[in-house]
C-alpha cells in the first residue's frame, strides 16, 4: 500500500474551487489593505493575507506534485490597487466578514468530501484561520457601532412541546398570528444583514463595471437584494418588532474599478450561493408555513439571478472549466 494514497476526483474538485476562491479573496485584500480605514482594519486584512497566501501556495504545490493542472484562479490583471477608495465607513471589514461566512460554509462541505489527511488538514487549518478573522471582523465592527445586535429578549423559563398544528400555519389558539420564534427571527435577521450588506455592494459594483450588461446586472442584484430587505422588514412590523440594521458602511462615488468585471462577477456568484444557503435554511427551520412560502420565493429570485448570472460569465468567457471526471 502506497505511503499516501492519489487524492481523490471529489479533493481534486474542492481543492480546484478553493484556490479560485482564496485568489480571489487576496486580490480583494491587495485592494482594501492600503485603503483601511483604520490600523485595526488593516491588521485583520494583513493577517488573513498572509494566512491565506500560505495555502494558496500549499494546494499550487499539492497539485503541481500530483500532477494536475493548477487552476488559473484570479491574478493581478483582475484588481488595480491604485484606484480611488470605493468603500468607507468600516464597510471593507463588513465585506470581509461576509466573505468569510460564506468560506466557513464552504469549509464544512470541502471537508465532507476529503479523505487523504493532508487535504483534510488543509481545511482544518483554513476553518481555523476564518473564524478566528470572522470574530475579529464582527468585534471591530461592534465597537465602532458599525453592525447592530439582534434585540435582547427575556430568557425562556420553561421548555415545553408544541401539541397545537395552528403552529404551523403561524396562528395561536384563538386564530390571531403568532408571534415569530427566536429561530425564526434568526433567519430573518440574518437574512436581511446580508441582503445589506449586498445591496450597497452591487450599487458599488454596478457604478464601476465596465461593461454596460454587467453594469445592469448588477443594478437588478441590489434591487433584489433591496425588495428581499423590504419584505423581512415588513415580516417584523407585523410582529411589532423594529427592522434596525444598522446604517454604518457604504460606498463612495468612485466610478474607477478597483476590480475586472470578472472578478466582481465571481464575487456575486459567492453571494448568491450564501443567500441561497440561507433561504434554504429558513425553509427547512421555519415552522410557520408563510415564511416557508416567503423563503421559497425568495430563494426563487436569487436562484433566477444566479442563473441569469452564470449565464452571462459563459457568454463573456469568464468561468473556468472545472476538471472533468474521466474514470480509469
Amino acid at each position: 500500500m502506497p505511503q499516501k494514497p492519489k487524492i481523490t476526483s471529489s479533493e481534486i474538485g474542492t481543492l480546484w474551487s478553493t484556490y479560485r476562491e482564496k485568489t480571489f479573496i487576496l486580490r480583494i485584500l491587495e485592494y482594501l489593505i492600503p485603503n483601511a480605514d483604520d490600523q485595526k482594519a488593516e491588521q485583520i486584512m494583513t493577517a488573513l493575507y498572509k494566512n491565506l497566501s500560505t495555502y494558496v501556495e500549499k494546494i499550487k504545490t499539492l497539485f503541481e506534485n500530483e500532477g494536475a493542472a493548477v487552476p488559473i484562479g484570479f491574478s493581478s490583471q483582475d484588481v488595480n490597487i491604485h484606484a480611488p477608495k470605493l468603500f468607507e465607513n468600516g464597510f471593507d471589514i463588513m465585506f470581509v466578514r461576509t466573505i468569510k461566512e460564506i468560506s466557513m460554509a464552504l469549509y464544512t462541505l470541502n471537508m465532507g468530501n476529503s479523505y487523504r489527511t493532508d487535504v483534510i488538514n488543509i481545511y482544518k487549518d483554513l476553518t481555523a484561520i476564518t473564524q478566528g478573522c470572522y470574530n475579529e471582523c464582527t468585534q471591530y465592527l461592534l465597537e465602532r457601532d458599525i453592525l447592530t445586535r439582534p434585540p435582547f429578549i427575556p430568557m425562556p423559563i420553561s421548555a415545553e412541546y408544541i401539541n397545537d398544528l395552528h403552529y404551523l400555519n403561524g396562528l395561536n389558539l384563538i386564530g390571531d398570528t403568532r408571534q415569530l420564534n427566536t429561530i425564526e427571527f434568526s433567519s430573518i435577521y440574518h437574512g436581511m444583514e446580508t441582503n445589506k450588506v449586498g445591496m450597497i455592494l452591487m450599487a458599488a459594483f454596478s457604478q464601476v463595471a465596465q461593461e454596460k450588461e454587467v453594469q445592469q446586472y448588477f443594478h437588478k442584484g441590489m434591487e433584489i437584494s433591496k425588495k428581499i430587505v423590504k419584505e423581512f422588514s415588513k415580516i417584523l412590523l407585523d410582529d411589532d418588532i423594529s427592522p434596525t440594521l444598522s446604517s454604518g458602511g457604504n460606498a463612495t462615488n468612485s466610478k474607477n474599478s478597483p476590480f475586472s468585471d470578472k472578478l466582481m462577477m465571481y464575487c456575486n456568484f459567492l453571494l448568491c450561493n450564501l443567500s441561497i444557503g440561507g433561504n434554504a435554511f429558513g425553509f427547512a427551520f421555519n415552522l410557520r408555513n408563510d415564511l416557508k412560502m416567503k423563503a421559497l420565493l425568495v430563494g426563487k429570485d436569487i436562484v433566477d439571478y444566479a442563473s441569469d448570472g452564470t449565464k452571462l460569465m459563459v457568454k463573456k468567457g469568464w468561468i473556468e472549466k472545472p476538471p472533468e471526471l474521466k474514470l480509469k
